[in-house]
């Protein structure tokens, strides 16, 4: 993880996080393919259903949801009567038009029907664009309690189950062949499919690239000796490579 500049972490606290709801993969994945080229987006979560909507928002408190109406277990509707709306902004994604009225009325900046088109989608997003200095100031206003509590978690995806990991909790993550292990102070390990690459941007300023197979959570510690490995205060050995010694002492010395 490079150190960030100014300029770099102020366009990082301006990101649009952003949970897709739609239960159709492909349709998941044109979505997050059109949102690529807007560079303050960050997609956090893809969800199918009601019930994983409801765990993966309430654990990272999005700016922005991308909202199918039917869903497996009930309608985006439904969703929406069991979160807290305020500071949300909301685009229905459906392919039913005579839901538009009742989705306007719930609060919905925009109503996009399927198939959506890529300046559809730009069009409905400049929407939140306009407002979003504004909602950012509005949301460090509330109270630091509330953003601490937006950013002190991952929510990792498994097929039968979304784990909640919290930062607090992480000693460290490894990658093995295209795959991210998790290895919790607990004891716990998880695996995922992803690259750890993509998780190296989720992570708080605590958590360093010392090596390119290790993220390590610098509150866990206890010594860098001269063979270049951390020793954590649970007893692992952590490798860091020669080009990131520099950017490992930086950070060890600001702790």
């Amino acid at each position: 993880m490079e150190p960030e500049s100014k300029s770099t972490s102020q366009q990082t606290e301006n990101m649009i996080k952003t949970i897709i709801i739609d239960d159709e993969p492909f349709v998941r994945k044109g979505l997050k393919s059109m949102l690529l080229d807007h560079s303050n987006i960050e997609v956090i979560g893809e969800c199918e259903s009601v019930a994983e909507a409801l765990i993966v928002t309430n654990a990272t408190k999005p700016d922005l949801i991308l909202l199918d109406i039917n869903l497996p277990d009930g309608t985006g509707f439904d969703f929406l009567d069991k979160i807290e709306l305020e500071g949300l902004n909301v685009i229905f994604i459906t392919a039913y038009h005579e839901y538009a009225l009742q989705a306007l009325k719930a609060g919905a900046i925009d109503y996009l029907l399927k198939p959506i088109s890529s300046d559809e989608l730009e069009e409905a997003i400049s929407k939140i664009d306009l407002t979003q200095d504004n909602l950012i100031k509005e949301r460090l206003a509330i109270s630091k309690t509330s953003l601490v509590s937006k950013s002190d978690k991952i929510v990792l995806r498994f097929q039968d189950k979304y784990q909640i990991v919290r930062f607090s909790d992480l000693l460290y993550c490894k990658s093995d062949s295209g795959y991210t292990n998790f290895y919790l102070a607990d004891g716990r390990h998880f695996i995922t499919s992803k690259n750890i690459k993509e998780y190296e941007k989720s992570l708080p300023d605590n958590f360093v690239r010392c090596h390119q197979s290790y993220v390590v959570n610098l509150d866990y510690a206890d010594n860098y000796n001269k063979e270049g490995v951390i020793v954590l205060t649970t007893g692992e050995n952590i490798a860091v490579s020669v080009r990131k010694k520099e950017l490992l002492l930086e950070k060890l010395t600001k702790i």
